[in-house]
């Protein structure tokens, strides 16, 4: 891969991808926003600011969910899973923006890379539930199969690029499927985290206000 078209790559091709989700985006938010809240008609029976606030740090509280404290290693998952794919963000972002000689340091290097296997392996094992489990073939979209395949693929390049550094070939490939990743979330079904503060928000004053949660420990 040439030296122009991977600079392409590093910089224009990243910005405009950045520009398409930043519009789209955008765009959603107005469009949810166009909703008007639901009204509480009865008196208060709980601590709503204090609901909301257990809403948005129930993701980081396993315990408190009933199907992540039965089921630890499913939280586990869920976190490295998020963790390594914003980690490969990152990494891409400080390419373009000429942090290579961080990127190049061995303790940081050793951390991304373990980071990108586990996410690997833990993709790959999404990919082969959706094939092979006929409950998830049930609940599937075609846009299921194409996203986690390509974090899949997303996922081995990157590896690739941080083990081989100097490489501009892997180089290239990770911050191409980057971009196309970045400028394709936002039409498809993993642009579900931007309904993600409004839905916490709503359902923390919702049942904050009933006094039903957060659950009052017996």
């Amino acid at each position: 891969m040439t030296e122009q078209t991977l600079e392409l790559l590093k910089h224009e091709v990243h910005y405009i991808a950045l520009s398409i989700m930043g519009i789209v985006y955008v765009a959603k938010v107005i469009w949810i926003l166009k909703f008007k809240p639901m009204k509480e008609r009865t008196p208060s029976k709980g601590n709503k600011r204090k609901a909301i606030m257990a809403s948005y740090f129930c993701i980081a509280t396993p315990w408190g969910m009933e199907s992540t404290k039965r089921k630890p290693m499913n939280w586990i998952e869920f976190a490295v899973f998020h963790i390594g794919i914003a980690f490969a963000i990152i990494v891409s972002f400080m390419y373009s923006f000429g942090a290579d000689s961080f990127i190049a340091v061995q303790w940081f290097r050793n951390f991304v890379t373990v980071i990108y296997v586990l996410s690997f392996i833990i993709t790959l094992y999404r990919l082969l539930k959706r094939i092979f489990s006929p409950v998830h073939r049930v609940i599937s979209h075609p846009d299921d199969y194409f996203s986690i395949a390509m974090m899949v693929l997303w996922f081995a390049i990157a590896t690739l690029s941080i083990l081989n550094m100097g490489n501009t070939l892997y180089l290239g490939l990770y911050l191409g499927i980057t971009a196309f990743l970045i400028a394709y979330v936002p039409f498809s079904k993993m642009s579900h985290y931007i309904m993600w503060p409004f839905t916490r928000y709503y359902f923390g004053k919702h049942f904050g206000h009933r006094g039903v949660y957060p659950k009052i420990k017996e």
